[in-house]
């Protein structure tokens, strides 16, 4: 199961974040603190996988983005890494070649892409048109 999908850039800040199980506020800050310093100073070469306490942390970095997801023990991490890099392909599909800023102004975008990939921690849709039609169809009123 999915815990949490964090998209941070290289400074270390948090550009997106998605919890699917609760974490209280305070000890969000704290946890996004230790898993981005955990993955943002690890070497090219190393493994994309990570142990973290209770979980595993799976991450790929895109320019100046990383996208960090925390699994529980049970889930495959090569299927997540290929979800990460399908979530990124969506992303460039409705951006035209998305960037942070892209990210930053259109959050909701962001985060309706995301939700109809992941609900409750589980992945349910990885087709790039499914992933996209309530978004074509928002645009598309919004346009009319």
């Amino acid at each position: 199961m999915i815990k949490f999908v964090l998209m941070v850039n290289r400074q270390g800040q948090t550009r997106l974040s998605r919890y699917y199980q609760p974490v209280e506020l305070g000890r969000r800050a704290a946890l996004e603190a230790d898993v981005v310093r955990g993955c943002l100073y690890r070497k090219k070469e190393e493994c994309s996988f990570v142990e973290y306490k209770d979980f595993k942390l799976v991450y790929r970095h895109y320019a100046s983005l990383y996208i960090v997801v925390g699994i529980t023990e049970s889930e495959n991490e090569l299927s997540v890494y290929e979800l990460i890099h399908n979530f990124v392909e969506v992303l460039d599909k409705y951006f035209s070649r998305v960037s942070e800023l892209d990210i930053m102004f259109n959050m909701d975008k962001v985060h309706i892409i995301l939700d109809e990939m992941i609900q409750n921690g589980h992945v349910v849709e990885t087709n790039h048109s499914r992933i996209l039609a309530p978004l074509s169809a928002l645009d598309t009123l919004a346009h009319s």
